[in-house]
């Protein structure tokens, strides 16, 4: 059967050499079929003409029109690149273009992403440079009968079948998608796949970096220049405020600290508005994809976003001190000596550093009232007082507070809350 649809074709309709060599690959393989039988039911098969043409650095393998003459792939990892049609300089050159007149078009091109309304092209050239997709800012698209007549002409040469999407508009409906398939199965094409454009959140080719736009309504009636009131200076400050939310500028000052917890390093990066007022942090702590990293990520973000919409730096760094889970421990921080945790040292760092040095020796609340910061003034007296026990290295914590205790006797003392460890 591939042997002999070979023959209705016309010499003069092909190259030569290519009629030639395929009538003597199907002879042959008729021929190795006949003496020793036939095993596979597919001799020949057209791989994924996509994927063979992006790893082969060409716009189309031939078989499928390109996507767009400006095309845009989504990244695994994230990220987008932009693929530039090649071919249009050797198409305009063979249309009899001249160098300039080129170079205008494909700086068109470039610019705009379609070749609809490029100087110098001809309106009957036009057709040329169809792609699968009509651009973002065009029209024009082949189509998706185009594809099914184009793999239909390449089937009888084919045992299989054709990896080749058809791509259909937006617009499609059901019935034209029902009309692809029935006019496939009557072209004989053995396999055929079918995409309507945008049909998926994410797909890893498109036309455009986004889906278009609706189109804009129509702009109010104008004001009459009499009745109109003097326009208001533009704000520098109100670009930042959004929805109720204060971004910081695009430029702002900052302020690294480096901590250790219980032998685990960390970097606390705070942002500032321009009155010095803390807007965002970001916190760097183990390797990169680390559960602990991505912990830290999540509540550096979190904590952001609540100062950013008006949530007082306090009530946030109430909540992280005396926070108790590991990693926790001793600290080469002169002002924050035992930690019970990395919230709990981050609290009482950004407290000390932006609210009232307290929070760097109180292990309590700050109350408004300074109450915790008399009670820690009354402990540090006592503890300096002729006579006085200092607390042992290996001392509990007080399991109402989460301070360190004291010796009392045969017993511990909290000297924050008063807690004993069980003695009278």
């Amino acid at each position: 059967m591939h042997r002999d649809s070979l023959r209705p074709i016309k010499a003069e309709n092909v190259q030569a050499t290519l009629l030639r060599a395929a009538q003597d690959a199907w002879e042959k393989a008729l021929a190795e079929g006949t003496k020793s039988g036939y095993r596979n039911s597919q001799v020949s098969v057209l791989a994924p003409t996509g994927t063979i043409g992006f790893m082969m650095d060409c716009d189309t393998t031939g078989i499928e029109p390109d996507l767009a003459l400006v095309k845009y792939k989504k990244l695994v990892g994230g990220g987008m690149i932009k693929i530039v049609n090649n071919t249009v300089p050797l198409a305009l050159n063979r249309l009899g273009y001249q160098p300039e007149e080129i170079s205008a078009i494909v700086d068109f091109i470039d610019r705009t992403g379609t070749i609809e309304g490029a100087p110098a092209l001809k309106t009957e050239h036009l057709p040329v440079f169809d792609c699968s997709l009509s651009p973002a800012a065009g029209s024009r698209s082949i189509s998706w009968t185009g594809h099914v007549r184009m793999m239909a002409a390449a089937q009888p040469f084919l045992s299989g079948a054709i990896s080749k999407t058809i791509n259909m508009p937006e617009s499609s409906t059901v019935e034209d998608i029902m009309q692809a398939y029935i006019e496939s199965w009557k072209l004989g094409l053995k396999a055929v796949a079918v995409y309507r454009d945008n049909s998926k959140r994410s797909q890893p080719l498109s036309a455009s970096q986004g889906k278009k736009e609706p189109a804009a309504a129509p702009a109010p009636a104008a004001v009459p220049a009499a009745a109109a009131p003097a326009a208001a200076p533009p704000s520098p400050q109100k670009e930042l405020f959004e929805g109720g939310r204060k971004r910081l500028p695009a430029e702002r000052r900052s302020i690294t600290h480096k901590f250790n917890v219980g032998g685990h390093e960390g970097y606390i990066t705070v942002g500032m508005y321009d009155d010095g007022a803390p807007g965002e942090i970001f916190i760097k702590m183990s390797k990169e994809g680390s559960t602990l990293s991505g912990f830290m990520d999540g509540f550096a973000m979190a904590v952001s976003i609540g100062l950013q919409y008006g949530v007082p730096l306090k009530s946030l760094v109430d909540k992280f001190i005396n926070t108790r889970f590991d990693p926790s421990g001793y600290t080469p921080n002169p002002e924050i000596r035992y930690a019970k945790s990395v919230l709990d040292y981050i609290g009482r760092w950004l407290g000390g550093k932006f609210i009232s040095r307290d929070y760097l020796t109180s292990t309590a609340p700050v109350e408004e009232n300074g109450a915790a910061a008399a009670a820690h003034s009354t402990l540090t007296e006592s503890l300096s007082a002729p006579g006085a026990v200092a607390t042992a290295e290996d001392a509990p914590t007080c399991s109402n507070c989460g301070s360190l205790m004291t010796r009392n006797g045969s017993c511990y003392k909290c000297g924050n809350c008063g807690e004993t460890s069980g003695c009278s």
